[in-house]
């Protein structure tokens, strides 16, 4: 496959199915449901997806938690500048990278408004790389809950949602640890009720980290094709979910993956059909055609065109042998007034 044949990937979505806040309650969003098997498609809302799911499968999510991670900052000049703290991407507090939107130089300090600040200490290309002086004691993660605002891809500008507000919609209700700075989007329609569903059909849950960063939203370019390998992001596979996983494969329960992200950390720990614990970082790019090794089905949201997620998913239904491809259901979806995006329906593949 080669850039070329990302036209194939490509569609017209009408604006207003761009839902720019999440629905109430969560599980309220509708159901788009594929059935592979059976090349049946249904419409249902998320709160019965339980019904549609095998008893006592395995459910995968990803429990990453989205910090507000854009900064309004001073320069020593008195100046604006917005800073975006790379929040996935960090590894220690002497170098934190961030993008800037103005010029700033290495020794430069950015203050927070109580006089804390990020001293510049290098620059590789618009990446930025800053060291915390905090006279308060407070942490990062503390200054970016007091100042930061929650980091929103391009297509929900002018959403006319609060902070307060967003900072929970754009969250999942089991969001523990972590440090992404865009949501797990799959995984935003989960509710109490619908976990307590799942539990009536035996479906058991366990979770693995994949900090979403901002690559995510970005073009695809000819060298992730050539390399097979995209942006890298970190990840995090515990012992007892990998034993999970793993005791699941043994005995045949079908393994559920909430989420592209969690789908890409799945197939990237994998190992002669079975997944192996441990930290760092992935950068696994799976496009059509792909041998799955973990994941039996996938629940996923509607996706941009021409990105890696949508490759994801149509090389997901070619490894079930599905009869309709990715741009198929698209269209029905779109004929069906399906909402897209971050805040969109979601889809079950079986």
């Amino acid at each position: 496959m080669r850039l070329a044949d990302l036209d194939h990937y490509d569609y017209d979505l009408p604006p207003e199915l761009i839902r720019k806040a999440g629905v109430e309650p969560r599980d309220s969003a509708r159901l788009f449901v594929y059935d592979t098997r059976t090349d049946t498609v249904v419409f249902d809302t998320f709160a019965n997806v339980a019904r549609f799911l095998p008893e006592r499968s395995l459910m995968v999510l990803n429990d990453t938690r989205v910090l507000p991670a854009r900064l309004w900052l001073t320069k020593e000049t008195g100046g604006k500048i917005e800073v975006f703290v790379l929040a996935n991407q960090i590894e220690d507090d002497e170098r934190i990278p961030v993008l800037v939107d103005r010029k700033t130089a290495v020794g430069q300090k950015l203050f927070f408004p109580n006089q804390d600040f990020f001293e510049v200490v290098d620059q590789t290309e618009q990446i930025f790389s800053v060291r915390l002086k905090s006279a308060s004691g407070q942490s990062l993660i503390s200054l970016l809950e007091a100042y930061g605002k929650t980091p929103l891809p391009h297509y929900l500008e002018g959403a006319e949602i609060g902070e307060t507000e967003l900072r929970k919609r754009y969250q999942t209700v089991f969001a523990q640890s972590g440090a992404s700075v865009a949501a797990p989007t799959a995984s935003l329609h989960f509710t109490d009720a619908v976990f307590r569903s799942l539990d009536e059909r035996h479906i058991d849950r366990t979770t693995l980290l994949l900090n979403v960063g901002l690559g995510t939203f970005a073009p695809l370019r000819e060298e992730y094709f050539v390399d097979q390998r995209l942006h890298s992001e970190s990840v995090l596979i515990t012992d007892e979910t990998a034993e999970a996983v793993n005791v699941a494969k043994r005995s045949g329960r079908p393994i559920i993956a909430v989420g592209t992200t969690t789908t890409r950390t799945l197939e990237a720990f994998a190992c002669d059909g079975m997944i192996e614990s441990g930290a760092g970082k992935t950068d696994i790019f799976i496009f059509p055609p792909y041998e799955f090794q973990i994941v039996d089905h996938l629940i996923t949201n509607f996706h941009l065109p021409k990105t890696s997620l949508l490759l994801l998913v149509d090389a997901f239904l070619q490894h079930k042998g599905a009869k309709k491809n990715v741009m198929e259901l698209y269209r029905i979806a779109i004929e069906n007034r399906f909402a897209f995006y971050s805040f969109g329906d979601s889809m079950l593949i079986l």
